[in-house]
Formats: C-alpha cells, structure tokens, sequence
C-alpha cells in the first residue's frame, strides 16, 4: 500500500479488478447474475434500476428530439409535442424519438451490469460471452422461413386475410420517406433495446433470484406484453407467446441473438405493412387483435424455434458459461499438441 499523503490517514485500497470468468461454475443464461459475489438484493436493485432507466431516465434525455422536431414541424409547437409524446400522430419525429429512447435502453442494461453486479456488459449478450454474429444473421434466415410459414397458413384460413393484404397501396411522400429511413436505420436498435431489458437483463435477474428458468420465461414474457398498454386477450397472448418463446431460445442457445433476430423481422414487417397499406398511429397503438391471430403467432413462433433448435444442436452451440482454459484445473486443461504432429 502506497504511503498516506496525511499522517494517520490511511490510503483506501484500489477496488480489485473485474474477474475474467464471474462463475464459481457454468451457469445457463438465466442464472448468469449467480457470481462469485452474488447477493440476492443486487438483482431487486437492478431490476428497479432497469425499468426506471427505460421508461423514466432515457425518456427524459433523449427529450430534446421531440422539442426540434415539434418546433420544426408546420402548426402549433405544443399540438405536435403532444401528439408525438403521446403517439397520438406517429410522424418522423415521434418514431425516431421512440425507436432510440428504446434503443438506449441497451445502454441502461450495460451499466447496470457493471455498476451494480461488476460484470463485464458482453455477458449480458451470450454466455461466450459477445454477439455470435454468424449465429445471428442465420436466425435472420430461419425468421424469414417462419414468416413465410405464417403467411400461407392465414392464405388457407378462412376470412378476409387476402383482402389485406391486396389493399390501396399508400401514396408515397416525403413524410413516407423519411419514416421509412428511420424504420431502417433505428428499427434494429428498437428490438434489441427490449430484447437486453425483457430477455436479457430481467431474465437473468429474476432467473438468479429463483434459480427457476419457468418462473423466469413467465414473469418476463408477462412483463413484455403488459408494457404494451391496454390490449384484448388475443393481442395479449400474442405478445405473451413471443417473449416466451424468444426467453426459452435465449436460454437454450445461450444469448440474445435468436430473440433480436425474431424480434427485428417482426418489427421490419409491421412498420413496413403499415407504410405500404395502413399507417404507423394505428399500428403502434393497436389494442385488439381477432382470435384467427392466435394461429399465426403460433405458427411463426413455433416454426422458428423448431427451426432454431435444429440449427442450435447442428453447430453444438454453446448454452453455459466455460471458463478459459488457462483458468481450469491443470488435469482439466487441454494438453498441447507436438509440433509436426499434424494434428
């Protein structure tokens, strides 16, 4: 310890440094918050902590986009601050002010993981711990199959889904335009936003508390389809069967990449529909849907998983954390190969 720069006043020890591997052993994805220092009101804080910085905290920051975009839209500057921060009126300014308030909830995780629990934020991604790209965009593909899936099955429903989508294309302006780029380009950090907080950091919070991944899918899929607001049973358990079914891949892959995946085609495809066909008001503050979607989500969700599952078992992908080797003991660790061994 370095001397003390006053007579009798001793020096606070430096705080140790982050442990390379957090687990006393491998942990599925949902108890990975269960550390070497684990404490059970670390995840209750963190937990109060995440759902204030999403719905409070970067709301307010991230305000002064909707201040420049009511002041620079024609009409009264409080009519259109009121009608964008209410989603009365979804224009370019309501969107982009709701796509990366969403989207910084990423940001409010991370530092909650590492404020709170000392864990390096990468082991809020995957249990590797990072974003397995390559896992990633083929869950996209396997997202587009089961997309495909849903749709020829409401083309053999009974009813009026044809006429849907055979709808007057809407005509296109700038204001389309300019919607149809902040969709592109904010869209994905939307869905990943509410995938980091619903299966990233509150499964891995309530599942540490409960050590029980059951408990675990239910509470946090329930959560993501109340923060919806007021919907019908049918809307509910829409959005209640795709957290669970997106929280039940996340554990059995291991990360978040088959949820964002899932969670970023859904999202492309209705703010897409609504340009095209309807408009993104109705569609961001829809609260009833028909029994005949039930179906549909059923068949997109299953077929994914099932299709994920495959692609999962195929690749041997990882599902619990493994310490380095260096780390392990010496008769656990890989022996070194001979050079010229050819192997």
């Amino acid at each position: 310890m370095p001397p003390a720069p006053y007579p009798g006043v001793p020096v606070p020890a430096p705080k140790p440094p982050l442990p390379r591997f957090p687990h006393p052993e491998p942990r599925e994805y949902h108890e990975m918050l269960r550390t070497w220092n684990y404490a059970w009101w670390k995840p209750v804080v963190g937990i109060v902590l995440v759902l204030v910085g999403m719905v409070v905290v970067a709301p307010l920051l991230l305000l002064p986009i909707l201040v420049v975009g009511a002041a620079m839209e024609p009409g009264s500057f409080w009519e259109n601050f009121q009608k964008a921060g209410t989603l009365q009126e979804v224009g370019p300014t309501a969107l982009l002010y709701l796509n990366l308030a969403l989207g910084s909830s990423i940001l409010v995780c991370w530092a909650v993981m590492r404020v709170v629990h000392r864990m390096r934020p990468r082991w809020l991604t995957s249990v590797v711990p990072k974003m397995r790209w390559r896992l990633f965009f083929i869950f996209v593909g396997i997202s587009v199959v089961a997309l495909v899936a849903s749709i020829v099955v409401s083309m053999l429903m009974p009813g009026d889904q044809e006429a849907d989508l055979t709808g007057q294309v809407n005509e296109i302006t700038a204001t389309t335009l300019w919607l149809g780029l902040i969709v592109l380009l904010t869209t994905p950090f939307q869905a990943a936003g509410e995938e980091y907080v619903f299966r990233g950091y509150l499964m891995q919070a309530v599942g540490s508390l409960s050590r029980s991944r059951w408990l675990a899918l239910i509470v946090t899929a329930t959560l993501f389809a109340l923060a919806h607001g007021v919907q019908n049973f049918p809307l509910f358990f829409d959005r209640f069967m795709f957290g669970f079914i997106a929280g039940w891949l996340v554990i059995r892959t291991g990360g978040l990449e088959a949820g964002i995946a899932m969670h970023i085609l859904n999202n492309f495809l209705a703010f897409g529909y609504a340009l095209a066909f309807s408009d993104l008001s109705s569609t961001l503050n829809v609260s009833e849907v028909g029994w005949e979607n039930i179906p549909l989500t059923l068949t997109q969700a299953g077929t994914y998983a099932v299709l994920v599952l495959l692609v999962a078992r195929k690749l041997d992908v990882q599902r619990r954390t493994a310490p380095p080797a260096d780390l392990l003991p010496k008769e656990e660790q890989p022996k070194a190969q001979p050079v010229g061994s050819g192997a």
